[in-house]
């Protein structure tokens, strides 16, 4: 565990995020006691694709819709709401 100063941290804040995501601990003080620690967050691991089929999925057919936005804009000017 690496622990560094208010004022150290501060001034090399970088270098403890890459000591942090090299999976270092790494602890912040404050008049010599720990105030913070700074550590990596581990993304899950996503299949190649998923996220563009995601959106493709929502694209095709947004949830919830029950009129696409031009049929929507078409019954309010018929019903003489615009």
């Amino acid at each position: 565990m690496s622990t560094y100063s208010v004022a150290d941290a501060k001034n090399g804040l970088p270098r403890l995020i890459d000591l942090a995501l090299d999976g270092q601990e790494v602890v912040i003080t404050r008049h010599g006691k720990p105030v913070a620690e700074l550590r990596a967050i581990r993304s899950a691991p996503t299949t190649p694709g998923a996220d563009y089929d995601w959106l493709r999925a929502r694209r095709l057919t947004p949830a919830g819709a029950a009129q696409t936005s031009v049929e929507l804009l078409r019954d309010m000017y018929e019903d003489g709401e615009v």
